[in-house]
Formats: structure tokens, C-alpha cells, sequence
């Protein structure tokens, strides 16, 4: 069973900047597209930010220019840069990992991905 671990998260003003990172347990991590989804309180999960296994990334429109997600596959680690935080980025963070080659028009939904981590809390006060 993979598991995904992220760390990361805190409490930082507006404007701030913070780096999430998600340790995978397995060597597979770099085989598909792992993504990060984030989860304010009273609302549904949503995508933020994916890259695929060749390293093509897309994102939110609501945090394209300012958030920037990467991988490191010798390390099995995702990273989420954070920068020009806003109020409303305020919720938990979870990276999530597909177990399968996903389409461009199934990588922003939740159940195109099999493994997820714990999640990681992050707070933008204004």
C-alpha cells in the first residue's frame, strides 16, 4: 500500500509564502501524475495543481501564477511552492497519487486518483 505524507503547512499572513512536501512510500510515485487538492471548511475538495509523469504541469486558475508544484522522483517527493498567499487559499492541503495513465481531461478530479495523504493545514490570515 503506497503511502503519501505531507508536511509544510502553517499559519503565515497574507502575502506570505509557504512549500508543502508529500513523501511517497514507493518507487511507483514517479510512474503517474500526482496532484495536490486542498479543502476549506463547508466546501468540497478541489484541485489545485498536477504533474503528470512528463513533468507537464497545470493548475487552478485560481492560484496559476503564484502557486508552483514540482516533483522530485530520485526523492519520491512532491513539492507545492506557495507564494502571494491570500485569506482564501485557508484549508487543508492533500497530495494525491493515480495508479494508472490518466487522460488531461481526468487529471482535476478526485477519483482519478488511488492514494491520498493525510492531508496538511494551512491558515493565510489577512
Amino acid at each position: 500500500q503506497v503511502q503519501l505524507v505531507e508536511s509544510g503547512g502553517g499559519l503565515v499572513q497574507a502575502g506570505g509564502s509557504l512549500r508543502l512536501s508529500c513523501a511517497a512510500s514507493e518507487r511507483t510515485f514517479s510512474s503517474y501524475a500526482m496532484g495536490w487538492f486542498r479543502q476549506a471548511p463547508g466546501k468540497e475538495r478541489e484541485f489545485v495543481a498536477v504533474i503528470n509523469r512528463g513533468l507537464n504541469t497545470y493548475y487552478a486558475m485560481s492560484v496559476k501564477g503564484r502557486f508552483t508544484i514540482s516533483r522530485d522522483n530520485a526523492k519520491n517527493t512532491l513539492y507545492l511552492q506557495m507564494n502571494s498567499l491570500k485569506a482564501e487559499d485557508t484549508a487543508v492541503y492533500y497530495c494525491a497519487l493515480a495508479n494508472r495513465p490518466l487522460s488531461s481531461d481526468s487529471l482535476y478530479y478526485t477519483g482519478s486518483y488511488a492514494y491520498w495523504g493525510q492531508g496538511t493545514q494551512v491558515t493565510v490570515s489577512s
